[in-house]
């Protein structure tokens, strides 16, 4: 609390710290929005279906190829046809996890930079109030 909230009275500096943290709970929901955004619980069980998937495709096309192999079943695709839809598979799952890590370190990014602004406002307040401090008549130094 400054001097002049002091001179002002405890209601003035309760406005303030009232105004204070009312911004700091904005500021949280906001973040917490954009955690949500990029990658909260709605995300989490969206990448466990897509993983089901994969994982269900990759193993009926183990199956479907082994009977072909090993009963002789007639399938109506190539031998070699699995493997490549296999592949195909693998690489998308690849490229939607490079996708979803870009994402990610975005974020990581844009909060570190948010955290560097922060610091270098606060760091800028420290010199002001120094230098008052400094000027101000029978303050020590």
């Amino acid at each position: 609390m400054t001097r002049e909230q002091e001179a002002r009275g405890p209601d003035t500096a309760t406005a303030t710290l009232e105004d204070e943290l009312e911004q700091f709970r904005a500021e949280k929901e906001k973040i917490r929005r954009l955690v949500g955004q990029i990658g909260g619980v709605a995300s989490n069980r969206r990448d466990r279906v897509i993983n089901v998937a994969f994982i269900f495709a990759l193993a009926l096309l183990l199956v479907i190829d082994m009977l072909r192999h090993i009963l002789g079943l007639a399938v109506p695709f190539p031998p070699l046809f699995s493997i490549e839809l296999g592949v195909l598979l693998v690489s998308i799952k690849i490229i939607w996890m490079i996708h979803k890590q870009t994402r990610v370190e975005h974020f990581q990014f844009w909060i570190l930079n948010s955290i560097e602004f922060r610091l270098n406002e606060v760091s800028k307040q420290m010199r002001q109030i120094e230098k008052r401090f400094e000027e101000t008549p029978g303050s020590g130094s």
